[in-house]
């Protein structure tokens, strides 16, 4: 069974103490390495623990998790938020929260979270254990895009990723770009089954296209071209699973 090192930030006591209960009862691959009151001594355990995951509440006295998250851009750990203020969610989202979990907390949703870090922190040891080889084989099609004059036709494997503008899309080829007045979820549903994945709200990529992985913050994937783009961990473990 694969552990888990994990470090709670959290301002109440009793929080703590019932989040450490449920996690010796309903998930013994967590083990605690340290426990925090405050943003300050959170990043200083985080520090000394290196943590594979981080239970942070949001709000707690002298700052919250994301002035925890600002201070600290480069990291190896997975987050799991817990708060009572389901306002947080998208932000959470966007901070590349790995999972996001309600007060009082629910002990199906937290081996849930726990699952989902573990899966990722799986994959990412194989990961770098072997050549990134994709399990997609590269499929061959064909895509119409729009234009002013009529439409342009390309061939699937051509494109490396597509990047959200606004209601734009901006289609990179290896040696230029497109600009079509389509939402970036138009053509993931274009793509579905020719081996994209949704890597963040604003790229779409080829998994055939990426040539190497980097943990971190949320991750990133580099591209054939030596493009580097952002991995939100929301949409990691998705990615992931397109490789062996």
């Amino acid at each position: 069974m694969m552990k888990l090192k994990a470090v709670l930030v959290e301002d109440e006591a009793q929080s703590r103490e019932i989040l450490r209960n449920y996690l010796g009862k309903y998930c013994p691959e967590v083990e605690i390495a340290g426990e925090a009151a405050t943003v300050s001594e959170g990043i200083d355990i985080i520090g000394k623990t290196q943590p594979d995951l981080l239970f942070l509440d949001v709000e707690m006295p002298f700052g919250n998790a994301f002035d925890l998250i600002d201070q600290m851009p480069e990291r190896d750990f997975e987050i799991v938020f817990v708060t009572a203020y389901n306002q947080y969610a998208l932000e959470a989202l966007n901070n590349h929260a790995a999972y996001y979990l309600m007060k009082p907390i629910d002990i199906d949703e937290l081996q849930k979270a726990v699952n989902h870090v573990k899966e990722i922190k799986i994959k990412e040891k194989q990961l770098g254990e072997q050549l990134l080889k994709t399990t997609q084989p590269k499929v061959s099609g064909k895509i119409t895009i729009p234009q002013l004059d009529g439409f342009q036709v390309l061939d699937v494997a051509d494109i490396l990723f597509c990047k959200a503008d606004d209601n734009y899309t901006e289609i990179h080829l290896l040696n230029k770009k497109i600009l079509v007045s389509k939402t970036l979820k138009y053509f993931e549903e274009s793509l579905s089954g020719f081996g994209f994945a949704r890597t963040h709200k604003s790229y779409l990529v080829n998994v055939n296209e990426i040539v190497k992985y980097r943990r971190g913050k949320g991750g990133s994937v580099v591209l054939s071209n030596g493009k580097e783009l952002l991995v939100s961990s929301s949409r990691k473990r998705e990615l992931l699973s397109f490789f062996q």
